[in-house]
């Protein structure tokens, strides 16, 4: 369950919002890695919520050949299904659903809960489907405590262009990549890519995939200087 915080709006607000879209609904949501937690600082949240709620109004919703579909249908009606039931829980428990909520089958509209209740299915276990959470928050290091408080640890991303934020971020978030001044579903194939937690053990990448496949061994030698009286 990816988190993003929005800490300043360095980075224009209309590419935050691109990324942020993107980063939750590329795939229909269906990535270990796509944004499933978004927290804004108080300031800046009726501007950034309401640039997402109006961003996802205009995602097509449809047959995944077609190159104009944005969102297509889950991998079974399944997960769609319980999909919709975590969006109904969040809801009835006090979350206030912005957009979306609605399903066809297998397909599951795109969908922002406002305020989800921190117990909730859609807060706390991973969606893999379009939908995520959004809350505002006053201090740089109770979102860093609210990102932490979840049982994966993959990514998290963070908009800021102070220095001081950047590594406190990267000291104190529990997951195995911070990405600065982008959301948290972006990975490039020589990076040591893995998290902490329940989201497993190990890192992806080139090198680091090899170091798993072959086997160190060492030969230790002595007295190799000496020479034959």
């Amino acid at each position: 369950n990816a988190a993003c915080i929005v800490d300043d709006l360095s980075v224009p607000l209309e590419e935050v919002t691109k990324r942020i879209i993107h980063g939750a609904f590329y795939q229909s949501g269906q990535s270990c890695i796509s944004v499933q937690r978004v927290l804004v600082r108080d300031e800046l949240y009726d501007d950034v919520k309401n640039a997402l709620v109006e961003a996802t109004k205009h995602l097509k919703i449809g047959d995944p050949l077609d190159e104009s579909t944005f969102i297509g249908p889950m991998i079974s009606e399944a997960e769609a299904t319980r999909l919709d039931k975590w969006i109904q829980e969040a809801s009835s428990t006090g979350g206030n659903l912005l957009i979306g909520g609605k399903r066809t089958g297998n397909v599951l509209e795109p969908t922002i809960v406002e305020n989800c209740p921190k117990s909730a299915s859609l807060n706390a276990d991973e969606a893999f489907g379009p939908a995520f959470t959004i809350q505002k928050y006053s201090d740089f290091k109770q979102a860093i405590e609210e990102v932490n408080d979840s049982i994966f640890g993959l990514q998290a991303g963070v908009f800021t262009t102070d220095i001081r934020k950047s590594f406190y971020a990267f000291e104190n978030l529990e997951v195995g990549g911070v990405v600065i001044n982008n959301v948290p579903s972006v990975r490039i194939d020589s990076q040591a890519y893995g998290g902490v937690k329940d989201s497993g053990l190990g890192r992806e990448g080139l090198r680091y995939a090899i170091e798993d496949m072959v086997e160190p061994r060492v030969m230790l030698l002595k007295d190799i200087a000496t020479l034959p009286q």
